[in-house]
């Protein structure tokens, strides 16, 4: 059985609905939550078989309060790409695996969209990608992709919702397994919020379907594109 380490930035942020389905296939997850006491990031992949990185709120990369654990997470993120072992991005993990690939990020204020994203790559994660699926964005700062960064889909002013790096790497802007208990964590947790976030809250409810029936086809094409059913 294959092991994943998940960087996690804040309590409200997991995997969410992403955890089934990594369950589903025998692949094993373990938290790595550098925010509480007496714990820190690991110094190499040795032990792991891929690496998620969470997205982090209102915490920015290059503006804002930063992520505290940035400095290792970045190095760790690097000895994931060096030994090429899959990374997963997802909100300012999304950033963090551009700069540590070699691109980076630009400040952005926080925001929060519900959105649909669109496919602009046929053969996205295997051909797995849906067509069009919703993008429920929170977070800081957007990633500046590098050279060899492929955009898979794009929101509905043309940025990147998704991309990837290398054979096995991908960037998400949203997370693909978004829960609104999250979000409304998030607000919770920090004092830092985005205008309108009662109105998109409420949009998110309501795509909360179709964003569980979209990660069905989104979490086969993460698996095959990661390689994480292979031996």
């Amino acid at each position: 059985m294959k092991t994943l380490c998940v960087l996690q930035h804040t309590e409200a942020e997991y995997l969410g609905l992403m955890e089934d389905h990594l369950e589903g296939r025998s692949i094993r997850f373990r938290y790595v939550r550098p925010f509480t006491p007496g714990a820190a990031v690991p110094n190499e992949a040795v032990e792991f078989a891929g690496l998620v990185v969470l997205g982090a709120g209102p915490l920015g990369i290059v503006s804002g309060n930063l992520v505290p654990s940035l400095a290792p997470e970045i190095r760790l993120t690097r000895d994931f790409l060096a030994r090429g072992l899959p990374v997963v991005g997802i909100g300012i993990g999304a950033c963090l695996l551009s700069h540590a690939a070699g691109g980076g990020a630009e400040a952005v204020p926080l925001r929060f969209s519900v959105e649909t994203a669109r496919r602009v790559e046929a053969g996205a994660l295997g051909g797995y990608l849906p067509a069009t699926y919703p993008l429920a964005v929170y977070m800081r700062d957007r990633p500046v992709l590098p050279a060899a960064a492929r955009v898979l889909a794009v929101g509905e002013a043309g940025q990147p919702a998704l991309f990837q790096i290398g054979e096995n790497c991908l960037g998400f802007l949203g997370h693909p397994g978004v829960k609104s208990a999250m979000i409304e964590d998030l607000i919770m947790e920090f004092d830092d919020a985005p205008d309108g976030t009662a109105e998109t809250l409420a949009r998110l409810r309501t795509a909360q379907g179709e964003i569980a029936m979209a990660l069905g086809e989104i979490m086969v094409g993460i698996v095959k594109t990661a390689h994480l059913m292979e031996p």
